[in-house]
């Protein structure tokens, strides 16, 4: 159907989830629920929409909130990039909008990245240039126009914030302070995580052995609050 797929949102995909559970595999209640980035915020809509289905959840790299401010702005050039290529042709191509491709790419990658890690790893011009000319190279052949764009788009009408309240499974967040795409200086995990009943916010400080935005992908430096939350939660 190409993109005159129905646009689907968090809700729909979280829905999907809990059908397979619940009628796919017959699974009545869950003792953790994690996720990372999109599972972050899909861990909050776990929380809001089914209460007593869990003991447990740990976002890890997203915020609660309408999607807005720089990370909406990244995601609209992204959409618009494919959008605005004559080559994607309303969703109907015939082979994949490659400049497109490569501009989203590139916006992923400034975004997904930890500087002081980069600084270390690519100390001259040179390994930058060619840093990026390898990522670009191994990650354009993998990457569906019209998934992209539906992938992203699903975020749109995202925001969990006005029901945290109705959270009842222990929650522990956790953050990383070099993560460009939710910012630590908001402040806003801060103010939201007051109105989880049971909740913990962690803020993960930036070092070398952090990773921007994929910190989420490291348990070894989250892995902690992971146990914490487990022995709190649990019988």
């Amino acid at each position: 159907m190409h993109a005159h797929f129905p646009q689907y949102d968090y809700d729909d995909m979280v829905l999907a989830q809990y059908r397979l559970l619940t009628e796919g595999l017959s699974v009545n209640h869950l003792r953790l629920i994690l996720g990372t980035s999109m599972g972050c915020m899909h861990s909050f809509v776990w929380g809001e929409v089914y209460p007593d289905f869990m003991d447990a959840l740990m976002p890890l790299a997203c915020l609660p909130v309408q999607i807005a401010g720089r990370n909406r702005i990244m995601r609209k050039l992204q959409m618009d990039a494919i959008r605005n290529a004559p080559d994607w042709k309303g969703g109907d191509y015939a082979t994949e909008p490659q400049q497109a491709l490569r501009a989203v790419l590139s916006l992923l990658l400034v975004s997904g990245t930890p500087p002081l890690l980069l600084q270390e790893n690519f100390p001259t011009r040179d390994a930058a240039d060619k840093y990026v000319d390898d990522y670009i190279k191994s990650r354009l052949g993998k990457l569906d126009a019209n998934d992209h764009l539906y992938r992203v788009n699903a975020s749109r009408n995202y925001d969990p914030s006005p029901q945290l309240e109705k959270i009842k499974a222990h929650v522990m967040w956790v953050n990383s302070a070099d993560d460009f795409i939710n910012p630590p200086e908001l402040k806003i995990a801060e103010r939201e995580i007051g109105k989880v009943k049971i909740g913990r916010f962690v803020l993960i400080p930036a070092s070398e052995q952090t990773h921007g935005h994929s910190t989420h992908t490291w348990a070894a430096i989250w892995n902690q609050y992971l146990a914490e939350l487990l022995e709190k939660s649990g019988p």
